[in-house]
């Protein structure tokens, strides 16, 4: 196979350690990003001169273009980029902080939508490439004390799928991955929780809270299994739309969408009946 250059924002841990791992294991280049430069240090002794990292906060937009642009410019053509940063924030709507909610959107949504527009112009440049955008189970499902986790999450989905569309005349693919839970670090470290409302104790919100900090739930799902389906992704042409991992991430979202096809199966009549008589129509 030859060898492939990857362009992965928070590669220090999660999803994004475990392909950049596995990447630099079989040969490939990855220009990696984080925001503690020396999270990664073992792998850059490691490997060398296969692993470029540069510092990066995602919610700071003009670096975004400057890094990529750096990437590119230092790296020459890169196969694939993976927009992988991001982090869960748990809590009902009302106990949410105006800072905790500007944050969550900020680094999910906004720094996902620009890291991809950032990389756009040098895909079209070098005649194509890939973009893997990592969502979630919550992506196309929905559980208390997670909306603004879940906003995003379905915020960047739309965007990604309009955009394959957009790009698809430039031989550029996209994938959106869909995980379940992983035993990676995601429960313990990189989810935050709102301040608690006394109003909310006892309800499904409160439960959510709860299992982040339950240890005896234990996720099924593989994180280096995931990764590498994730990286084997880029060698499927077309490239599929959305990968679901792991079981629960399949089971929930089938149910998500079975409900909500018979909810909209069941308005068709009323949808129907909205129009203009045809004899009326313009």
């Amino acid at each position: 196979m030859a060898q492939r250059t990857w362009f992965i924002t928070g590669i220090n841990s999660g999803f994004g350690r475990y392909m950049t791992e596995q990447l630099l294991e079989r040969g490939d280049r990855v220009a990696g990003t984080v925001r503690n430069m020396n999270s990664v240090d073992d792998l850059k002794e490691k490997y060398g001169e296969l692993l470029w990292v540069a510092h990066l906060d995602v919610t700071d937009i003009p670096a975004i273009y400057a890094v990529v642009d750096q990437a590119f410019n230092r790296l020459g053509k890169i196969d694939v980029v993976v927009s992988n940063a991001g982090y869960g924030l748990i809590g009902a709507a009302e106990e949410l902080t105006n800072e905790q909610i500007t944050h969550q959107i900020n680094t999910n949504l906004v720094g996902s939508i620009q890291l991809v527009r950032a990389s756009l112009p040098h895909l079209r440049a070098q005649g194509g490439g890939r973009i893997i955008q990592l969502s979630t189970v919550g992506g196309q499902a929905a559980f208390p004390g997670g909306s603004l986790y879940h906003a995003t999450k379905w915020g960047i989905e739309g965007f990604i799928e309009a955009l394959m569309q957009e790009v698809a005349p430039f031989n550029i693919g996209l994938t959106i991955i869909e995980p379940g839970g992983a035993r990676t670090n995601f429960k313990d470290h990189s989810a935050k929780l709102a301040p608690r409302l006394e109003a909310y104790e006892g309800t499904p919100a409160a439960k959510a809270r709860s299992n982040f900090g339950d240890s005896t739930i234990i996720p099924m799902g593989d994180p280096a299994k995931m990764a590498k389906v994730m990286i084997d992704s880029a060698d499927q042409y077309p490239a599929p739309k959305r990968i679901a991992l792991g079981s629960d991430s399949y089971t929930v979202i089938h149910q998500a969408l079975t409900g909500r096809l018979a909810e909209l199966e069941a308005q068709k009549e009323l949808a129907f009946s909205t129009n203009y008589p045809k004899e009326d129509a313009l």
